[in-house]
């Protein structure tokens, strides 16, 4: 009798594939008050960087995405008129050409989407009326409204791929604090009940890998069919 795929056993919603979220520290997002003070980094499993306690005057404390060389009891600033310093959020547009930012934003208030992981940094290369063009961490370029905001510097915890993990434990408990499924075993090295790639004939196997674009989730594995093919007509 044969097993599952794993996308059908997500489906079910078992404990195996839940994330322990409830054991995260909440969310960083940038704030929307003007100053504030950090008053301890703390570790959680669900970012891969360490995290800010930034307590404001109001008494009310926030996280947010740690930046290097950050220390306990730095001000931080938020607005326009901030600062040029590791840490401080500012718009786009008052931030200066090749300057490193980091946690950045996909819509004006959103409290940023993108180059949130430690280590990494974008710059700002170019401000047109278009827009603010930044390039990731990754080498593309994209152009982003003025009125978006980011963080100065770069993300804390850039050694963390450095550190190996020594043993398979090691890695399973850090896959599944935050829901990846560990270890990935591909199908064409399953047993043929296992998985529509599997068997031992050969690399080779006798369905092809494209699958129907109306086939079953479960069935609905390798390269999805194109919309369309032959040679486009003028």
């Amino acid at each position: 009798m044969g097993k599952n795929l794993i996308q059908q056993r997500r489906g079910r919603g078992s404990p195996t594939f839940r994330s322990r979220s409830h054991g995260f520290q909440g969310s960083a997002q940038h704030p929307s008050q003007p100053t504030g003070k950090v008053v301890d980094i703390v570790h959680c499993a669900g970012h891969s960087a360490p995290l800010l306690e930034v307590e404001y005057p109001d008494r009310t404390i926030n996280l947010a995405i740690a930046p290097q060389n950050i220390q306990i009891g730095q001000a931080l600033e938020l607005g326009e008129n901030a600062e040029i310093r590791e840490g401080n959020v500012l718009p786009l547009k008052a931030i200066p050409e090749g300057t490193l930012v980091y946690n950045i934003e996909l819509h004006p208030g959103d409290g940023g989407k993108l180059v949130r992981s430690s280590g990494t940094a974008a710059r700002i290369v170019a401000k047109t009326e278009q827009g603010i063009t930044i390039i990731l961490p990754s080498k593309k370029e994209k152009v982003f409204l003025p009125e978006c905001r980011a963080a100065i510097g770069t993300v804390a915890g850039s050694g963390r791929t450095e550190k190996p993990f020594l043993k398979a434990g090691t890695r399973h408990w850090k896959m599944a604090a935050r829901n990846k499924f560990y270890p990935h075993v591909c199908g064409i090295s399953m047993n043929a009940v296992n998985h529509p790639f599997g068997g031992k004939s050969s690399k080779v196997k006798g369905r092809p890998t494209q699958s129907p674009r109306d086939a079953p989730p479960g069935r609905k594995v390798g390269k999805i069919a194109p919309r369309r093919t032959g040679r486009r007509k003028m």
